[in-house]
């Protein structure tokens, strides 16, 4: 196989950002984030940015979507993946090694399993008209638009329904979109392990100002809902400065969806490999034995 990138994937908290940083140092890399909500700015302890992880040897590797986008707006998985050919391309214009690390897995699996998404032409005049639709308008377009519907969550809300309009009215291709062979390294400590992670680190988080962090997120007016819309840390954080629900009761229903969230991760990455991604395992985020993987397999030019 002729790889043409490297992929560092995982559930959360086993260490992917800073093997993904030590790996790019070594093979003179650039690291473009597939994670959903690092993307925006502000988002800083909750998300887990840390990022510190991306300075190796006194040298500060260079990454590409973290830090980009304002709230209250909204990333998706289109604007990710539009996003990832463009950084892609530059990478390889400056002549060094493209890196994908994170762990949301449509994000990954897009690039990775070579989705073919297409862009609406005036998509926002389209958003804009739709908006000015009934529920069940809405619902009558998405139906002649897509008969058979797979989905049934798509018909959830207003919201879910302009998307997934939106998403079928999609013709034009995507800028720059090259066929991806991909190296894919996972790290997977098992479920007992990240789960004492996620609660130590859950802890050390609240410790740092996590909080007071979303308490800054609502002062500057972004809506609880907006947050809420987020999930994890911002959803439950949300709901206790709200009064909603108890200190006690937030962090211990934020621990568990946490851990939720990490076997969902694994679920996917399962999923992936049934449908014929190769994912080279390791027990833990050990540089030693990815760059072997690594020097073993890609063959650099």
């Amino acid at each position: 196989m002729n790889y043409n990138l490297i992929t560092i994937l995982g559930p959360t908290a086993v260490g992917k950002t800073k093997l993904a940083a030590q790996l790019a140092y070594h093979f003179n890399g650039e690291i473009i984030s597939a994670d959903s909500r690092q993307v925006y700015k502000y988002l800083d302890i909750g998300t887990g940015k840390d990022l510190s992880d991306y300075l190796i040897e006194g040298k500060q590797i260079k990454h590409y979507l973290i830090d980009v986008i304002e709230l209250p707006e909204e990333f998706n998985l289109f604007d990710f993946y539009k996003n990832f050919f463009r950084y892609y391309h530059q990478i390889i214009t400056n002549h060094k090694t493209p890196f994908l690390a994170g762990g949301t897995g449509l994000y990954l699996s897009s690039v990775i399993q070579n989705y073919d998404l297409k862009e609406v032409e005036n998509e926002k005049e389209l958003s804009h008209s739709l908006q000015q639709k009934s529920f069940d308008e809405l619902k009558q377009i998405l139906l002649e638009l897509n008969p058979n519907p797979h989905n049934i969550t798509d018909f959830a809300t207003r919201d879910r329904i302009i998307q997934a309009i939106i998403v079928a009215k999609a013709q034009k291709p995507v800028e720059n979109k090259i066929e991806i062979h991909s190296l894919n390294i996972g790290i997977n400590p098992g479920r007992e392990i990240v789960k004492k992670r996620i609660k130590e680190r859950l802890e050390k988080r609240l410790n740092e100002g996590m909080i007071q962090e979303v308490e800054s997120l609502l002062n500057k007016n972004i809506s609880p809902a907006r947050l809420i819309q987020l999930g994890l840390e911002y959803k439950f954080i949300t709901e206790y400065l709200t009064g909603k629900i108890s200190f006690e009761q937030m962090q211990n229903d934020l621990y568990k969806a946490i851990c939720a969230f990490a076997k969902r991760q694994m679920t996917w990455f399962r999923k992936m490999e049934r449908e014929g991604v190769k994912i080279f395992w390791l027990p833990e985020a050990d540089f030693e034995s990815a760059k072997e993987i690594i020097k073993s397999n890609y063959e650099f030019v």
